[in-house]
C-alpha cells in the first residue's frame, strides 16, 4: 500500500470512528450546526495533506478535534460571531444550570437530544441528526427511510433552514423536557443500530463503528431514563440482536444466515442482559414496538437451535407489532416469519400485496424473501428471476456475493 492509501485509509476510518466526537466537540465552539460541520470537514480535509507529510498521530481523533475547534475559534474571531452564532445550539457556560447539562453527560446524545427538538417534524429531526451527528452520509439516511436520496438532501436541508430562519433555541434540555424527545432519540439510536447492523452498502456486512456508537448511546440513554419502557426495550434489542453479531460471517468474509449459525458463538452474557430488560420493558401495558421487537430477538436467542425456533410466537409477536406500528418493513418481516411457521405458499401468499407497497420498490430483502420461498417449493424459473431482481437493488457487496452463490445453487 502506497503513503498515499495508507493515509486515506487511516482517514477514512477515523472519519468512521471520530466524526461524533470531533462535531459534537466543535458545536459546543460554534453553536451552529452549518459552520461545525464546515469545520469538521476542513479537519478531514487537512489531515489528508498533514499526515501525509507527518504521518498519522497517534491519536487521530484528538488530531482531529484540535484542528476543528482551532478553525472554528479562528472564523468566529474574524467573523465576529461568537457571541452572535445562530442558531444557538448550546447555551453559554456561564449561563445558569437549568438541570440539563448535567443529566445528559456525554457531548454525543447531548447533541441528538438538541437536534431532536419538538418544533421540527418527527422526521426531519431523525434525518437531521442521523447525518450530522452520527456521520451517517445523506445516502445511508435515504435508504434507512426508504427514500430517494435528492428527497432526503432536501429535507434535511429545509430542516437546517427552518433552524436559521425561525431561531429555534436549541439547547440541552432540562429533566423536564426529556421526555417529550425520548421518542425521537430512540428512533436515532435504532436506525443508526439497523444501518450499522446490516450496511447498505459498501465491502462490509457490518458497520461496527455504527453498532458499537448506538450501543453506547443506548446504555448512556438507559442510564438517564431507566424507567422509560421505550428506552429499556430498545437497549434489550440491540443487545439481544447484536449478540449474533460475531457468527454472522464465515472465516472468508462470506454471509451466514441465521438458521446456519453456530449458536455457540453467540454473545452469552449480552443475551441475558438483554433477556432481564426485555422482561422488565413488557411489564409495562400495552408493550411497546421496542419491546416488541426485543421479544422477537429473545425468541431467536433462546432457542437452542434453528429447527427449534418457535416461528408461531414470532408470528404472534409480529401480529402485535405490526398493529401498534404499521410498517412496510414490519409487514414483510411477519410474511417472512409465517413462511417458516406455515410453510413456504402461507409466506408467499402474505409477501403478495406487499408488491405494491412503494416503499418496498427499492427494497432488496422483499425480493429476497420471494426468491427464497420460490425456491423451497421448487419453482426454480421464478426463484432465479426474484435473485437476479435481488441482486439489481443489492449494494452491499457480501450481500451480493450470497446472491451471487444461490443463483449459482439453482443450476442453468
Amino acid at each position: 500500500m502506497t503513503v498515499g492509501a495508507a493515509v486515506a485509509a487511516a482517514v477514512a476510518d477515523a472519519h468512521r470512528r471520530e466524526w461524533a466526537f470531533v462535531l459534537a466537540t466543535t458545536v459546543r465552539v460554534t453553536r451552529d450546526l452549518d459552520l461545525a460541520e464546515e469545520c469538521v470537514q476542513d479537519a478531514y480535509a487537512r489531515a489528508l495533506r498533514s499526515w501525509a507529510e507527518d504521518g498519522v498521530p497517534r491519536n487521530p481523533g484528538a488530531w482531529l478535534t484540535t484542528t476543528a475547534r482551532r478553525r472554528a475559534l479562528d472564523l468566529l474571531r474574524r467573523e465576529g460571531t461568537a457571541r452572535r452564532a445562530l442558531p444557538l445550539l448550546v447555551e453559554d457556560e456561564e449561563a445558569p444550570d437549568d438541570g440539563g447539562a448535567d443529566e445528559v453527560g456525554d457531548d454525543r446524545l447531548r447533541l441528538v437530544f438538541t437536534a431532536c427538538h419538538p418544533a421540527l417534524a418527527r422526521e426531519a429531526q431523525v434525518a437531521l441528526t442521523l447525518r450530522l451527528l452520527c456521520g451517517c452520509s445523506t445516502a445511508e439516511v435515504a435508504r434507512a427511510f426508504l427514500v430517494a436520496e435528492p428527497t432526503m438532501a432536501a429535507r434535511i436541508t429545509r430542516a437546517k433552514k427552518k433552524i436559521a430562519a425561525a431561531r429555534i433555541p436549541y439547547r440541552v434540555p432540562p429533566v423536564a423536557e426529556l421526555a417529550e424527545r425520548v421518542e425521537a432519540v430512540c428512533e436515532v439510536v435504532h436506525l443508526l443500530f439497523t444501518t450499522g447492523h446490516a450496511a447498505p452498502a459498501g465491502a462490509d456486512l457490518i458497520r461496527r463503528d455504527l453498532v458499537e456508537r448506538a450501543l453506547d448511546l443506548a446504555r448512556m440513554l438507559h442510564a438517564l431514563l431507566p424507567r422509560r419502557p421505550e428506552v429499556t426495550g430498545l437497549l434489550a434489542l440491540i443487545l439481544l440482536t447484536d449478540a449474533r453479531r460475531e457468527a454472522r460471517l464465515h472465516d472468508d468474509g462470506s454471509l451466514v444466515l441465521l438458521a446456519d449459525q453456530d449458536r455457540r458463538r453467540w454473545d452469552r452474557a449480552a443475551i441475558t442482559e438483554g433477556i432481564t430488560l426485555v422482561r422488565e420493558a413488557l411489564r409495562h401495558r400495552p408493550p411497546g414496538r421496542y419491546a416488541l421487537m426485543a421479544a422477537i430477538a429473545a425468541v431467536h436467542d433462546e432457542a437452542p437451535s434453528a429447527d427449534a425456533t418457535d416461528w408461531h410466537e414470532i408470528v404472534g409477536l409480529y401480529d402485535l407489532l405490526v398493529a401498534l406500528w404499521p410498517s412496510p418493513v414490519v409487514a414483510l418481516n411477519r410474511a417472512v416469519a409465517i413462511g417458516f411457521a406455515d410453510g413456504a405458499d402461507a409466506g408467499l401468499k402474505a409477501l403478495e400485496p406487499l408488491g405494491e407497497e412503494p416503499q418496498l420498490a427499492g427494497y432488496p430483502y422483499l425480493a429476497v424473501a420471494r426468491a427464497e420461498f420460490l425456491q423451497r417449493l421448487g419453482r426454480s424459473d421464478e426463484a432465479r428471476d426474484a435473485y437476479e431482481e435481488a441482486l439489481l437493488l443489492t449494494e452491499n457487496a457480501v450481500e451480493r456475493d450470497h446472491l451471487v452463490g444461490r443463483l449459482a445453487a439453482l443450476g442453468p
